[in-house]
């Protein structure tokens, strides 16, 4: 793999078995290939079980393949332990949740503060960088309040803050705009594609949403397990 692609799959397959002794299985993946630039914005489109998850999963290291390779940010996935790519995660990569993954007893502040604890960071490290990213993501007025203070545009923000925390290089995410009206996802989308601009990272974002094509530099079709 080259420098210039955060993401790149070769004949990528993901066979889930029935039953244990069963011959065959279900193919979610079907011999994906599919490469990713550095520093662009790529939306995975595709119907419900055409295997997008699946994928996300798989390039997240939350999922192992049944063949084929995965390399994401210089990294081949299939030669790392669990507790490499728990580490890897931490350190590199940024997700992002449909339904935003706030803890709901922590402000805005405390919910980016705690990964960075748990990444072991002490505390004015820590500090510093969680006022960074609601600044960065225009929420440092709100940095005390809990996600039922804020409305769903806020908590995504926070959510993306909260990916950033780790200086992430590569955002993973799952429906973004999946909660949220179509004014508000716009204005989430419109950011995004600024943030990669501006911090020279890569994002990769799995959504039905028609809105998303507008503001990626490529959309990459999934149908059932392999792309069009």
């Amino acid at each position: 793999m080259t420098n210039s692609f955060a993401i790149e799959t070769e004949n990528l397959w993901r066979i889930y078995q029935t039953r244990q002794g069963a011959e065959g299985g279900i193919p979610a993946l079907r011999g994906v290939s599919f490469r990713v630039p550095v520093g662009q914005v790529v939306a995975l489109k595709g119907r419900s079980g055409s295997g997008k998850t699946t994928l996300l999963n798989c390039l997240a290291g939350l999922d192992r393949p049944t063949s084929g390779t995965v390399r994401v940010l210089g990294h081949d996935l299939s030669q790392m332990s669990d507790d490499e790519l728990t580490v890897w995660r931490r350190e590199q990569i940024g997700l992002v949740f449909q339904s935003f993954g706030l803890l709901p007893t922590l402000s805005a502040y405390e919910n980016i503060e705690l990964l960075l604890r748990i990444k072991g960071d002490d505390y004015q490290t820590r500090h510093k960088r969680a006022l960074e990213c609601l600044e960065l993501v225009g929420m440092s007025r709100w940095r005390d309040h809990r996600p039922y203070e804020m409305s769903g545009g806020q908590q995504q923000r926070v959510a993306i803050a909260r990916a950033l925390a780790n200086h992430a290089q590569l955002i993973m995410a799952d429906e973004p705009t999946g909660e949220l009206d179509s004014k508000t996802a716009g204005e989430i989308l419109t950011f995004f594609r600024n943030l990669v601009e501006n911090e020279k990272i890569t994002m990769l974002m799995v959504s039905h949403d028609p809105l998303v094509d507008q503001h990626v530099h490529q959309v990459f079709m999934l149908k059932d397990g392999n792309l069009e």
